[in-house]
């Protein structure tokens, strides 16, 4: 129960840019891509978050003091996070690209 310490510190930082990407992606709708893929996308989030987690404290059992457990540990379910999300904002852009929507042009003045 230890090596999930670091979600409780970590943890709240996750679910606002959860709920950030939850924000972009679904104001960017028009590009096809159903909510049920950015649901996915943060279920496999939280999935990769608890991975992240377990794998990180696991990397410095030994090799460090208890509380470098936990930095590795927050460390591996920040990077588990941004890697899922930042799949299924690479998804968004693409599908946005193919089906030409072209972002707004801010007028220089």
């Amino acid at each position: 129960m230890a090596r999930f310490l670091a979600l409780l510190l970590i943890g709240p930082w996750l679910v606002v840019l959860g709920w950030l990407y939850w924000l972009y992606v679904r104001r960017r709708a028009s590009n096809g891509v159903p909510a049920r893929f950015d649901v996915g996308v943060l279920i496999a989030a939280a999935l990769a978050t608890i991975a992240g987690t377990a794998i990180g404290y696991e990397a410095a059992f030994g090799h460090a003091d208890s509380i470098w457990q936990q930095v590795a540990a927050a460390l591996g379910a920040y990077a588990g996070f941004n890697a899922a999300v930042l799949f299924g904002l690479v998804r968004h852009w693409q599908a946005r690209r193919r089906a030409g929507v072209v972002a707004p042009q801010r007028s220089s003045r």
